[in-house]
Formats: C-alpha cells, sequence, structure tokens
C-alpha cells in the first residue's frame, strides 16, 4: 500500500482516502491530528460482528470492553485495553460506523510516550473529510482492504507527499 496524492494505491487499485486535519508530519505527537509519514505494517483488522461479517479470516471481534489507550502516560499506551479503564482511551464500539472494520498498524509500537497513538485505517465520516491522523476510506473500499492486507502488509505514507508539514 501506497499513499499518493491522488489515493492509496494497493492491489492494483486506487482509494480514494481521507488523511489526518493535521496533514502529513514527519513529527507526529499525540492529539495533533496529523497523519505520521512513514512506513507502517498492517498489525490486526478488528470488526464489528453486530454490524459487518468478518472481512478477513483472521478478523478480531470487537467486544463492548475494547479501548484504544491515548494515555501517553500509561504503561498500556498505543495498545488494546478493556474498560473499566482509567486513563485516556478511544472506544473502539463506537456508536457511529467508523470503527465497523478496523486495520491498526504498528506506528509508535513499541511506544514512545506522546509520539501519537491509534493510527488506523477505518471507514471515514464522508468523503474528504479529515481523520485524527488516520486513514479513512468509504465503507466499501475498507472491506476490500481488509479483504485482502493480511498481517505484515506494508503501508508507505511518503514524506514526498503534497499534504506534507514538517
Amino acid at each position: 500500500m501506497r499513499l499518493t496524492p491522488r489515493g492509496l494505491l494497493y492491489g492494483g487499485r486506487r482509494f480514494a482516502v481521507s488523511i489526518g486535519k493535521g496533514g502529513i508530519t514527519g513529527t507526529k505527537r499525540e492529539g495533533d491530528g496529523a497523519t505520521p509519514a512513514a512506513q507502517l505494517t498492517i498489525l490486526d483488522c478488528f470488526y464489528r460482528a453486530d454490524r459487518v461479517p468478518p472481512p478477513a479470516p483472521w478478523a478480531i471481534p470487537i467486544g463492548p470492553r475494547d479501548l484504544w489507550s491515548d494515555a501517553p502516560e500509561d504503561a498500556a499506551y498505543n495498545s488494546l485495553v478493556k474498560a473499566p479503564y482509567r486513563p485516556s482511551a478511544e472506544r473502539m464500539r463506537r456508536a457511529d460506523h467508523l470503527y465497523d472494520i478496523v486495520l491498526t498498524t504498528d506506528w509508535n509500537w513499541p511506544a514512545t510516550p506522546g509520539k501519537g497513538s491509534a493510527i488506523f485505517l477505518h471507514r471515514w465520516r464522508k468523503p474528504g473529510h479529515p481523520t485524527e491522523g488516520c486513514l479513512a476510506f468509504a465503507p466499501a473500499d475498507i472491506a476490500w482492504i481488509a479483504a485482502r492486507a493480511a498481517p505484515g502488509a506494508g503501508l508507505l505514507i511518503p514524506r514526498q507527499h503534497p499534504a506534507f508539514k514538517e
């Protein structure tokens, strides 16, 4: 997978994609809203079993207590945790459909406090609507990508992108 100015290239296709509201950066920080310029690896696929079929045989159902830690001061920072969890965390089982299918990446893993968390591939809110740093796609496109992007698949977000800001 490679992010280009015209979309994400993968499997011989080009997909429309939304990036972080802060553009693409080489100095990613927690809460900056930017997408990190990096060579990433797909780690896991999570999905809402109550809403969509498994997008891949290796996909993991999102449980009602599943959260993603975005608390830099916590040892579980940038990883899946279970509620109850006192530090700051993002719900994986959302009321909206953004995380019906989620591919996680190895961004900031092992975690360095404050370097950013939860850089995912997921469904977009609407075409062109920016994310908090993730890559977001049309529902059919994220399902297609998740069905084919096995753990270990590469994802390049280059510095040579027009949205790059140092």
